[in-house]
């Protein structure tokens, strides 16, 4: 079921010519085009990941998005986070990535936020999105994002990247049978951080993962397809190979068990 079916919103001849290609779609359709236009996003993280999670959001015709980090433009992240650019090095991540999606399509409202998430922040603006997006790169954040999505019954997708490997999952607790990001990573697992800053990532690996999220973003919007709830999709960049592994709800999970433990 598309997420924002209830909200009206017509498509105009400037739409008809810039968004054809998605309207001649049988699965998307003007319909489909409209349910995007009045949707809102969440972006966590303006990285490798939320680079081109950001873009295809916004050439897409995602109405809203607002994007979150409270890192800025290095070099070093010009290798891989193509949002940015050499000349906007300095700034705030999540002011580039406004700008970015300004020059490609400027009818999208972009809502750049410069800080770290915490809590109080989260329940504020989850409870405001349609989809939200981890493209973080810690554990911490991750749980974070995830607790509040639970709480607030928002549809969380799921990406992550390092060396030659990535992995993708959309975690949506309305479904009874889909299980939360603390199912499968539990928050008191001992599980050793891995950054790319020490272990490195190889650069279009971290296109691949976003543009897998971006399109599960996409589909949750509008309805289209199917969608990786209850999946996780692996891939190892080395041999170019897609893996998919079925998840299931933990009754047990400390998130979402009391969910998983009422009766139906």
């Amino acid at each position: 079921m598309a997420l924002a079916a209830n909200r009206a919103f017509n498509v105009n001849d400037a739409h008809l010519l810039r968004y054809s290609r998605h309207i001649l779609l049988d699965e998307m359709g003007i319909e489909g085009q409209e349910r995007l236009l009045a949707s809102h996003a969440l972006v966590i993280g303006a990285g490798g990941l939320g680079s081109p999670v950001a873009l295809y959001l916004g050439s897409a015709g995602v109405g809203r998005i607002t994007v979150v980090d409270d890192d800025v433009v290095d070099e070093t992240n010009l290798q891989r986070q193509i949002a940015h650019t050499l000349a906007r090095v300095g700034l705030p991540k999540a002011e580039s990535i406004r700008t970015a999606i300004a020059a490609i399509n400027p009818d999208v409202v972009v809502t750049p936020l410069v800080q770290r998430v915490n809590d109080d922040l989260l329940r504020t603006l989850v409870t405001k999105a349609d989809v939200v997006l981890d493209c973080t790169d810690n554990f911490a954040t991750r749980h974070a994002l995830n607790r509040a999505c639970v709480v607030h019954g928002k549809p969380l997708v799921s990406g992550a990247a390092i060396r030659m490997d990535g992995q993708v999952s959309v975690y949506d607790t309305r479904d009874p049978a889909s299980p939360c990001y603390a199912c499968v990573f539990p928050e008191d697992s001992d599980v050793e951080e891995t950054l790319c800053a020490t272990l490195g990532v190889f650069a279009p690996l971290v296109g691949i993962v976003g543009t897998l999220q971006a399109a599960e973003a996409l589909k949750l919007l509008t309805g289209l397809g199917s969608r990786l709830i209850g999946q996780l999709l692996m891939v190892d960049a080395r041999d170019m190979v897609m893996t998919r592994i079925g998840l299931s709800a933990n009754p047990q999970c400390t998130v979402c068990g009391q969910r998983c433990r009422q009766p139906n």
